[in-house]
């Protein structure tokens, strides 16, 4: 998994996504989206560092099914929460 984190004052972005989605394009009908490597390429990280950075995030965008899974499998996320985006599964995260 490819783990990128962006600060910004006291917000904390998490951008994270399974290794061979990087620079796919997914397509749900009119919409594209783009797993861009400028925003998501940052370190290769195992499910324990996805998950220590996850713990300090504010806001989490995530990509694929190992990352996805890892975040519901640690509680970040809720399993009904998790949408699928040209078969690929796709989870945000925001605390207020």
């Amino acid at each position: 998994m490819y783990l990128k984190i962006y600060k910004n004052g006291g917000h904390v972005l998490v951008a994270a996504c399974d290794k061979e989605l990087l620079g796919k394009k997914l397509k749900h009908g009119n919409a594209v989206v783009e797993i861009r490597k400028d925003f998501y390429e940052g370190e290769d990280v195992s499910e324990e560092e996805l998950q220590n950075a996850l713990q300090k995030a504010t806001t989490a965008n995530l990509f694929g099914e190992k990352t996805v899974n890892c975040a519901v499998k640690c509680g970040f996320i809720d399993p009904n929460s998790v949408i699928m985006i040209d078969c690929v599964s796709h989870a945000q995260i925001f605390w207020v």
